[in-house]
């Protein structure tokens, strides 16, 4: 089993930045793919960006692209969010997550690995 933890999370204001971590441990070679999804209160779960361990395959949603760069770190067994400008609508609880098979993590359904989330608000 993959193990996934997941920091970085906190409280800031609109306009500021904050570097997500997920460290991966356990049998990391058999990932293909990372992603991060959020999930807001009372909303559902929704994709944010995906990588794979090469630095390839990235895409993100719509309301992050240009202000998100997702990015790994293979000696470190780490995937990064960077997120900058953030805004009110960006608070939510972060999760990491792996996949053994796509080479890319769009949707939360059948994703094999998640991490437990890091919370991140961001006042206006």
């Amino acid at each position: 089993q993959v193990q996934l933890v997941e920091s970085g999370g906190g409280l800031v204001q609109a306009g500021e930045s904050l570097r997500l971590s997920c460290v991966a441990s356990g049998p990391t070679f058999t990932v293909a793919a990372l992603g991060w999804f959020r999930q807001a209160p009372g909303k559902e779960r929704e994709f944010v960006a995906t990588i794979n361990w090469s630095g390839h395959n990235t895409y993100y949603a719509d309301s992050v692209k240009g202000r998100c760069t997702i990015s790994t770190d293979f000696a470190k067994n780490t995937v990064y969010l960077q997120m900058n400008s953030l805004k009110p609508e960006d608070t939510a609880v972060y999760y990491c997550a792996a996949d053994r098979t796509r080479p890319a993590i769009l949707s939360n359904g059948g994703v094999d690995y998640w991490g437990k989330g890091t919370l991140v608000t961001v006042s206006s």
